[in-house]
């Protein structure tokens, strides 16, 4: 495999000119640079490509041309302390085959912009950069902001319950949250203040402290949440709803886990698992679990009671799930 430590520095040293902070220029963030051009130990910076690559693709091309043997439960640090930031840099682009693809998507991909490309082609080469750095930092901002408003063009506007709009990132699984905010809320939860709304393509989700404070409630917002809460202050309810597109429903392992999260708070706790459509809600008959509700965005008007004895409501909670 030879000697790495020399390619790693040039890879280190041209994210330092890039002006990125200590934590981008580390070996893991050279090493993902080195997989997003495409560059082995023998070849030029001349020969730099841009491939569209997923994480799991980053993490098998270091171990097969670097020998780094990344984990499976280094990948998310792979992505939220390397690539997020290189994507807010300007420096890769995230899903440009996709921009409507769901960040928690696992094709989600990134790929080196065209004019980072063009600049890391002349490292190690005897051509002078500065002038080319220069360049590429004083575009760069002007870059970046064209990027986010496309983005932000992108993003699925939500009408909340109290008629304020917020927006959340692009894809599938949002486009359901948008219908369980305005479609389940409006019939269901008349009333009914929300809490949280998860997006997993913002470092900060729609997070209502300290409504969840005055509840007795303090939770990290960056945990494993139900992807919406809402509260019915005229029943003392809190609606817990999980949208089925991207992950499972409410099973009896989540029943579980969302009873300890929320067991200090006195409101009477009600689950929800939310579906595109009943087609996609058969799958998941079997999982399930008793003492919840079940609702399809293709059939708005309607709900599925699981044991029947309440009306979206809540149980008792010393009973077994």
């Amino acid at each position: 495999m030879g000697d790495d430590g020399g390619r790693i520095d040039e890879a280190r040293h041209g994210l330092a000119l890039l002006n990125f902070d200590s934590e981008r220029c580390n070996e893991r963030s050279a090493l993902v640079l080195l997989a997003l051009v495409g560059l082995t130990q023998s070849m030029p910076w001349a020969e730099a490509t841009n491939p569209r690559l997923r994480t799991v693709e980053i993490m098998d091309w270091l171990r097969i041309e670097y020998g780094r043997d990344y984990k499976p439960n280094t990948r998310e640090t792979i992505r939220r302390q390397t690539l997020h930031q290189f994507v807010d840099a300007g420096l890769v682009a995230l899903n440009p085959d996709d921009p409507q693809r769901p960040i928690n998507s696992p094709k989600t991909c990134y790929q080196i912009e065209a004019s980072a490309l063009k600049l890391l082609r002349q490292f190690g080469s005897d051509v002078d950069l500065s002038d080319q750095l220069v360049a590429y930092l004083d575009e760069l901002p002007g870059l970046r902001a064209a990027y986010e408003q496309a983005r932000e063009l992108d993003q699925i506007q939500v009408t909340l319950p109290d008629g304020s709009a917020v927006r959340l990132t692009p894809g599938g699984q949002h486009v359901l949250l948008k219908s369980m905010v305005e479609e389940f809320c409006s019939r269901f939860t008349p009333g009914g203040h929300v809490l949280y709304v998860g997006d997993a393509g913002k470092d900060d989700p729609i997070f209502d402290a300290d409504g969840l404070a005055a509840l007795g409630i303090t939770l990290d917002k960056h945990g494993k949440l139900p992807d919406l809460i809402v509260y019915l202050p005229d029943r003392d309810w809190l609606v817990m709803m999980e949208a089925v597109s991207s992950h499972g429903p409410v099973d009896a392992k989540r029943h579980r886990e969302l009873q300890e999260l929320f067991g200090g708070t006195s409101p009477g706790l009600v689950y929800v698992s939310c579906f595109p459509s009943r087609a996609e809600m058969r799958k998941y008959l079997s999982e399930i679990a008793w003492e919840t509700d079940v609702w399809c965005a293709d059939n708005p008007t309607h709900l599925i009671h699981f044991n029947g004895e309440r009306f979206l409501g809540p149980y008792d909670r010393t009973r077994a799930s």
